[in-house]
């Protein structure tokens, strides 16, 4: 199985720290969030990864090369403007070809087993299948609702009152059918996702953590020290 990491975002909310250096290749524990998910994905068992850029992604092709360094074989995806998180996977699926393949935010930082997802989902049939973790301060409504291994409570309306609700971690293993019929251009994925939950063709497991949205400084600077401290 495949990998990609997900790393052409503008880093909008992380200025000034942005305004020169990549977002993935920010630091937290003295390695950049990027090298983070290389060297985990490497000791479970993905080699083959696929990293998409557009703000600064010649800064990150040059720091991170063609991946031997992590005894990985690294094929980067440029799109010189971000294209959405479906539209970057859909001008990447040549390099992803046509099996499942695992997905992951550059900018989160968390502690998971991938070696169990590429075991458990490699050949799988549905469409998609989220890694959901506890609501974070800024999306306490959350986002799904986890029936067994199935979503449901779409966006913030609670479909089944009383039911918990989790926030999509930023990690998944997705099925390149999932992108069947679309063009290049940008595409989000949220509306992809919520069509095929809305065809039983997701799903899903809880993750207890350790997971980090890392998403402004403050939130970087916490994280680098709960690193360095032994916390997480």
């Amino acid at each position: 199985m495949k990998a990609m990491i997900l790393a052409a975002g503008l880093g909008m909310r992380m200025r000034p720290l942005t305004d020169h250096t990549p977002k993935p290749l920010l630091e937290a524990g003295g390695k950049p969030l990027i090298v983070w998910h290389i060297e985990n994905l490497v000791r479970d068992g993905f080699t083959d990864i696929v990293i998409n850029t557009a703000w600064l992604g010649e800064k990150l092709e040059a720091a991170l090369g063609d991946g031997r360094a992590f005894g990985a074989r690294i094929t980067w995806s440029h799109e010189g403007e971000p294209l959405e998180t479906a539209g970057g996977i859909i001008k990447a699926l040549p390099l992803l070809g046509t099996e499942p393949f695992l997905v992951v935010n550059g900018d989160v930082w968390l502690r998971h087993d991938f070696k169990a997802m590429r075991t458990s989902y490699a050949h799988m049939q549905k469409l998609a299948h989220l890694v959901l973790v506890n609501n974070p301060g800024h999306n306490l409504k959350g986002d799904f609702s986890l029936q067994g291994r199935v979503f449901a409570g779409i966006e913030c309306t609670v479909r089944n009152e009383g039911e918990p609700r989790f926030t999509f971690s930023g990690l998944s293993v997705l099925h390149p059918q999932l992108f069947f019929g679309l063009q290049n251009g940008k595409h989000a994925l949220a509306p992809l996702l919520r069509a095929a939950i809305a065809a039983e063709q997701v799903t899903g497991e809880y993750f207890a953590g350790p997971w980090v949205d890392v998403g402004t400084p403050q939130r970087l600077a916490e994280l680098d020290a709960q690193i360095r401290t032994g916390a997480i």
